[in-house]
């Protein structure tokens, strides 16, 4: 896991959003943190397509809303909203009454 990442939060999806990916992976960051609730993550995997750097050398995070209950379900549609196989580091956000209730979702996720 890099030391340096790029956060995504408050970045709004479309061309802003894939101008700072593309400039940060540029400039040579290789951590790209998104969420569900961030609603760029489509944003985010056209810019990593675009880069032309090889997935395996951008780690990627992305967290789950709580709210919606079904991390694995959750994270399928990540990955596909990132274009993306897998993902290198998957994260409750905002865990509401603790994070045991998450856990077999994340798990299977």
């Amino acid at each position: 896991m890099p030391v340096l990442g790029l956060g995504l939060w408050q970045v709004p999806s479309g061309r802003e959003c894939e101008d700072a990916v593309r400039w940060a992976l540029e400039l040579g960051y290789r951590h790209i943190d998104t969420a569900q609730a961030y609603g760029n993550e489509e944003s985010v995997g056209r810019a990593l397509r675009d880069s032309g750097i090889p997935r395996e050398d951008v780690f990627i995070t992305t967290k789950f809303h709580p709210g919606r209950r079904d991390p694995a379900a959750e994270a399928e549609r990540s990955l596909r909203r990132l274009g993306i196989d897998e993902l290198d580091l998957y994260i409750i956000h905002w865990p509401q009454g603790g994070p045991t209730w998450a856990w077999p979702g994340m798990e299977e996720a």
